[in-house]
C-alpha cells in the first residue's frame, strides 16, 4: 500500500510540475504587447520620408487618390494608387518628361508603430531608393 502511494504521489507531483510549465508560457505570451499597427493608417495623413543612402527628407500630405510632396521647397502632386496593402504605385499629376510621366512603384517592408520601410523604383530603371516615412500628426 506505501509503494502504491508513493507512486501516485510521483505521477501528482510529475503531473503537477507540467500543468505548471504550461501555465508559465501561457502567462508569458499572454503579457506580451499585441499592439498591431493598422496598415490603413498609413494610407492618409502626413508623412516625413527620410531617404536612407542620402539622408535626403520630403515631407507629403496624403488622402486616397493624391500624395502633395514638398522637397527642397517645391512641390509636386501626385496621384497614389494601392496594389494591396503593401504596395502603391505613385504618377506624377504634372509630369515635365519621360521620367516625371513614368511610374514610381513602392513597396513596404516592415511596419511599425508610425512609421514604415520601404523600397521604391521607376519602372524599367535600375534607380532603386530605400527609406522610412514617418508619420506626423
Amino acid at each position: 500500500m506505501n509503494n502504491y502511494l508513493n507512486t501516485r504521489f510521483l505521477y501528482f507531483v510529475k503531473y503537477t510540475k507540467t500543468l505548471l510549465l504550461i501555465l508559465i508560457v501561457l502567462l508569458m505570451f499572454s503579457c506580451q504587447n499585441k499592439t498591431q499597427t493598422n496598415i490603413d493608417s498609413f494610407k492618409k495623413g502626413n508623412f516625413k520620408t527620410v531617404l536612407n543612402d542620402r539622408n535626403i527628407t520630403s515631407f507629403a500630405i496624403r488622402n486616397d487618390s493624391l500624395q502633395i510632396e514638398t522637397f527642397d521647397n517645391k512641390k509636386d502632386t501626385f496621384y497614389i494608387k494601392w496594389k494591396n496593402d503593401f504596395e502603391y504605385i505613385l504618377l506624377k499629376k504634372n509630369p515635365k518628361d519621360l521620367l516625371d510621366s513614368t511610374p514610381f512603384y513602392v513597396k513596404i517592408n516592415g511596419i511599425k508603430k508610425n512609421s514604415y520601410t520601404f523600397k521604391a523604383y521607376h519602372k524599367g530603371s535600375n534607380f532603386k531608393q530605400e527609406g522610412t516615412a514617418y508619420k506626423i500628426e
